[in-house]
């Protein structure tokens, strides 16, 4: 044995907390379709898939939520930022806050105009909210687990 052993990082309390979004969701309201979550191996990272219609647009992607450790840095970052890939080429990146039974998706940084908040139900089995944009616009929505 060495007195340094490296030790296996561990995923934080904060971000197992976005566990509650694990499953498949129903989402319905301003946009409607479904997504689902699931964790990545070795529980760092949380994986969207997104199937969703809005305004008559298809968006079909990809998001990856986690903390970001990028190449060099001595540890992971703040916030919990994401990264969503879209199906016709999009890229946008949000931060994740969850403070009780309310979920803030930040558009692009913390403190952003562009954001949305939903709020768990008791069973947290439906999260209902809306997006805000700057400059009026947004639309409501409710996700419900379908399994």
């Amino acid at each position: 044995m060495t007195e340094h052993a490296q030790q296996t990082p561990e995923p934080d309390a904060e971000l197992k907390r976005l566990d509650r979004l694990v499953g498949t969701w129903k989402v319905s309201g301003g946009a409607r379709g479904e997504v689902t979550y699931r964790w990545l191996d070795g529980g760092f990272f949380l994986a969207q898939d997104v199937d969703l219609e809005h305004d008559g647009d298809v968006i079909k992607g990809i998001e990856i939520i986690g903390r970001e450790r990028t190449f060099g840095s001595a540890g992971p970052s703040e916030d919990i930022k994401s990264r969503y890939y879209g199906g016709q080429g999009s890229t946008f990146d949000y931060v994740y806050e969850l403070d009780g039974d309310i979920l803030t998706i930040w558009g692009g940084e913390k403190g952003s105009p562009a954001y949305y908040r939903g709020t768990f139900s008791t069973d947290g089995n439906t999260v209902t909210g809306g997006w805000v944009y700057p400059g009026g616009g947004g639309y409501e929505s409710a996700m419900t687990r379908v399994r």
